[in-house]
């Protein structure tokens, strides 16, 4: 039996490193992805739209606008990082820049943050959908954030949740995880080394997906919603 398991996860393995060595795609579709949620949900709440909010925002200083902007901005420039995991000028800095042009780029310079904020992603749609689900099945309450007045359809706004922001959240995440173990290949990293990393990743990513759960249902903190 444990033979079996064994082969089974060694087979398993080799797929998985096959798979990644060839999804130079997910980087792409990553950076179509970011811009989709920056243009079509940050940009626009920025500039006031109300789809999806199922209750007016309350924002006499326009900070919460300013800020959902700001995260467009951040969102946009992540989905352009993820370009750097495949392009040529995320291994050797391109040589018509003054001074460090031609040198070469330190491969986690771009591998730690793209890991960190796939761990981020994914724990954020997979708590979100997770608490969602809880919710509409009447296992756990809800409170919408201060931020928001009026008659509030917590129901309406979880269906927001369970099926356009969270998932977008989860799958891209899955994305910028894909491209980061596509740039480490093409970065001479050893498959023992990647297959150590990902063992490491999944149990941080699980880990933090408990906790977000965690707060969430118990309220350590305000519902993560507003990214």
């Amino acid at each position: 039996m444990v033979r079996n398991v064994d082969s089974s996860f060694a087979i398993g393995w080799k797929k998985y490193a096959r798979f990644t060595k060839t999804s130079e795609w997910a980087a792409y579709v990553g950076c179509f992805w970011a811009l989709l949620y920056a243009v079509f949900v940050r940009f626009y709440q920025a500039a006031g739209g109300t789809i999806g909010l199922s209750a007016p925002i309350v924002d006499p200083t326009g900070g919460i606008y300013k800020a959902s902007y700001v995260v467009g901005v951040i969102i946009m420039l992540c989905g352009f990082i993820l370009l750097g995991l495949v392009k040529p000028w995320g291994r050797v800095v391109p040589s018509w820049i003054p001074w460090i042009g031609g040198v070469s780029v330190y491969r986690g310079l771009l591998l730690f943050p793209t890991l960190i904020c796939s761990v981020f992603l994914i724990a954020h749609g997979a708590a979100g959908i997770i608490t969602r689900v809880l919710f509409l099945t009447g296992l756990i309450s809800l409170k919408m954030p201060p931020a928001f007045s009026g008659d509030v359809d917590m129901r309406v706004d979880a269906l927001w949740d369970l099926f356009v922001y969270q998932p977008w959240f989860f799958i891209m995440g899955i994305l910028s995880s894909l491209s980061a173990a596509y740039y480490v290949q093409t970065r001479g990293v050893s498959l023992s080394a990647l297959r150590r990393g990902t063992l490491i990743f999944s149990w941080i990513t699980i880990i933090v997906s408990a906790i977000f759960v965690a707060a969430i249902v118990f309220d350590f903190v305000d519902k993560l919603s507003f990214f």
